[in-house]
């Protein structure tokens, strides 16, 4: 089993949340400052802020081996869009800790959202 920290349209009540159907929600989470969410059209990409004193709002997920293979699809990882990669949360999830996906493409020309993205 794999924690993932999500913050985009795989939370719950948002358009991709089927994709984490039979998972287990541990909690709604924050990462530590140092990220930021851009508006990418539709979907938010999470990028490494130098900085930032915002953590991003978000949720953290148990998933199986399954689920993750269906979340990297998602995410393209494996076409360069997002990488899976360990971020740092604030408690209650500091210790355990979770993967999110970063968002690796240019942001130019994409508006900043902060910290937490709605639908």
């Amino acid at each position: 089993m794999t924690r993932i920290f999500v913050y985009g349209t795989l939370k719950r009540g948002c358009h991709n949340h089927a994709f984490m159907a039979g998972q287990q929600f541990l909690g709604v989470a924050e990462t530590v400052a140092g990220f930021t969410l851009f508006d990418l059209g539709g979907y938010p990409g999470m990028v490494p802020s130098a900085g930032c004193g915002l953590g991003v709002s978000g949720e953290v997920w148990e998933v199986d081996d399954a689920c993750l293979e269906r979340l990297d699809g998602l995410e393209r990882t494996s076409e360069g869009e997002y990488r899976r990669q360990a971020v740092a949360l604030a408690e209650p999830f500091a210790q355990a800790g979770a993967q999110a996906y970063v968002y690796l493409r240019s942001v130019e020309g994409f508006p900043a959202v902060g910290s937490a993205w709605t639908e």
